[in-house]
């Protein structure tokens, strides 16, 4: 009776042994981070994020990119996010705005002068009003901005355009959503929806006229095999911000919060500086590629654009001082 009785208790602690240690392996299962962004594997930002942020989380996580719109179509990551049917996102701040109409006053053509610019933003008072207003009205925590390279005009045709007139009835390509066309719209063009994937043959077929990006994207998506000329009207500070759902955030230890800020701090650092770098460079590959590049009349631009802005219903919404705040930064 005894032995039988030694044998139960033996096996009951050997029972509870093995349930505590596969709980503690399943406590040990990394966290899945799955990632959505509708530019190619090849960006700058694309190989920060891999090669970078995902090695310096640790061993905690398991980074999953999808890049190309392949998981996601541009412009529904935020919901996918938000909804936790995806952890993470790299979106721009004209797709925060469409939530929090606030966030359309860091899309206006001409405000962020440069990527020092933008990192002093985010770096500021400025900056943390922007995370917190994500973080209470849309239930995300922004970790990081990245710098895409400044928009330029790329067209097709030979019709020289020194002012935002010469852009009238030029059918410009922009994502969908009202911050981004009413962006082409200040710089005089008259703006099309349309997703990024779509935009090479977009231009093949005559679909549109123009589009506008960083010189980096334009490289990577072969626009210069389907256009004449590069206008270097710089309307535009191209930059994403990453962002990570705020209810896994909050599950976070203090320590695997602090190391994915870290991560994404430098997988940035370097990603900034190699889109820098890669448009010192590119505007001598273009015209090596036939394409004619040149910088029109940019005071004319700028004082169009900001007209326009200023005028419209989209100015209402920016937090009051913050167009001072941002500018004397």
């Amino acid at each position: 009776m005894a032995l039988t009785l030694t044998r139960r208790f033996m096996m009951a602690g050997a029972a509870a042994l093995a349930l505590t240690m596969a709980a503690g392996a399943a406590m040990a299962e990394p966290i899945k981070l799955r990632f959505a962004d509708s530019t190619t594997a090849d960006a700058p930002r694309s190989v920060a994020l891999v090669d970078i942020f995902a090695k310096e989380l640790g061993d905690d996580f398991v980074f999953e990119p999808y890049f190309g719109s392949t998981l996601y179509k541009q412009g529904t990551e935020i919901v996918a996010v938000q909804r936790g049917n995806l952890e993470m996102a790299l979106m721009p701040p004209s797709d925060f705005a469409n939530q929090v109409p606030a966030f359309s006053i860091l899309t206006a053509a001409y405000l962020v002068r440069d990527a020092a610019h933008l990192k002093a933003i985010f770096d500021s008072p400025v900056g943390d009003e922007f995370k917190q207003m994500a973080r209470e009205q849309m239930g995300v925590v922004v970790l990081a901005p990245a710098y895409y390279g400044t928009r330029h005009v790329n067209l097709k045709g030979d019709k020289k355009i020194e002012k935002p007139e010469d852009l009238a009835g030029v059918k410009l390509r922009m994502p969908g959503g009202e911050s981004w066309q009413f962006l082409g719209e200040s710089i005089g063009a008259n703006p099309v929806a349309m997703d990024y994937a779509e935009v090479y043959t977009g231009l093949q077929t005559g679909a549109i006229d123009a589009q506008d990006n960083p010189l980096p994207n334009n490289q990577l998506m072969k626009f210069h095999e389907v256009t004449d000329q590069i206008v270097l009207t710089g309307h535009n500070v191209g930059f994403g911000l990453l962002m990570v759902n705020g209810d896994l955030f909050d599950k976070l230890t203090p320590e695997q919060q602090q190391a994915m800020q870290a991560a994404a701090d430098k997988a940035f650092a370097w990603s900034n500086e190699e889109y820098l770098k890669q448009e010192a460079e590119l505007i001598e590959f273009f015209k090596a590629e036939g394409l004619e590049v040149y910088e029109p009349d940019v005071e004319a631009f700028r004082a169009y654009s900001n007209e326009k802005y200023l005028q419209s219903p989209l100015s209402a919404n920016w937090p009051e001082g913050m167009l001072d705040k941002i500018n004397a930064l």
